[in-house]
C-alpha cells in the first residue's frame, strides 16, 4: 500500500473545531497518530509544548524552513504554521494513520507533495455559530475575530478542493465520520 494512504489532512476555518475534532477521533480510536504541528504563536492557556503545538522562535521556524526539515508552512494573522518532516514520514513508512491539522494553504502543498493523501474539510453548521465558537474562546478581541471570520469566508471557498467535508455540529458524530473516511480510504488498498 502507497504509504501515502495512511495520511489524513484535516483542515477548516478558524473556530470550527478542528482540534476537538481530531482529539475525540483519537479518544475513540488511539491507533491513529497525530502530527503536533509547529507554530510561533504564544500558548493559550492549557497548552503545552510538544502536545498541542511545537512553539518555536520565529527564528528557529525559520531555520526549519532554510534546513528543508517542514513539508508545508504558512504564516497567518502574523505567526507561522507548519508540519515537521520528523511529525509525518516515519508515521507513514511504518504503516500507521497519522492526522495533520492544517491550515488551507498548508493542505494545499500536503496534497501536492503527498497527492495520495485523504483531505477533509470541517465545515460549521452556519456562519453564526462560527461567530459564537470564535467569540467563546475569550481569547481574542473583536477585530482579531473579524479578521479570522474574513479569513474564514475565503477558506470556505476552498472547501470544494477537498476530497470530503463533514459539518461539525457535536464533536462526536463530526469525530466518527471522520473516522469512517479515513478507515474507507486504507481499505481501499
Amino acid at each position: 500500500m502507497n504509504p501515502e494512504r495512511y495520511l489524513l489532512v484535516v483542515s477548516g476555518p478558524s473556530g470550527v473545531g478542528k482540534d476537538t475534532v481530531v482529539r475525540r477521533m483519537r479518544e475513540l480510536h488511539p491507533e491513529v497518530g497525530f502530527s503536533v504541528s509547529a507554530t510561533t504563536r504564544a500558548p493559550r492557556e492549557g497548552e503545552a509544548d510538544g502536545v498541542d503545538y511545537h512553539f518555536l522562535t520565529k527564528e528557529a521556524f525559520e531555520r526549519h524552513i532554510a534546513d528543508n526539515t517542514v513539508v508545508e508552512y504558512t504564516c497567518y494573522c502574523g505567526n507561522y504554521y507548519g508540519t515537521l518532516c520528523s511529525e509525518i514520514e516515519p508515521r507513514m513508512e511504518r504503516g500507521e494513520p497519522v492526522v495533520l491539522v492544517i491550515e488551507v494553504e498548508g493542505a494545499e502543498n500536503i496534497k501536492r507533495k503527498y497527492p495520495e493523501c485523504t483531505t477533509v474539510f470541517v465545515l460549521p453548521p452556519s456562519r453564526e455559530e462560527l461567530r459564537r465558537r470564535l467569540s467563546g474562546r475569550g481569547t481574542e478581541d473583536e477585530k482579531t475575530i473579524e479578521k479570522r471570520l474574513a479569513r474564514a469566508d475565503e477558506e470556505l471557498a476552498l472547501a470544494k478542493t477537498y476530497d470530503h467535508t463533514v459539518v461539525n455540529d457535536t464533536p462526536d458524530a463530526c469525530a466518527g465520520e471522520i473516522y469512517s473516511i479515513l478507515r474507507s480510504r486504507l481499505a481501499e488498498g
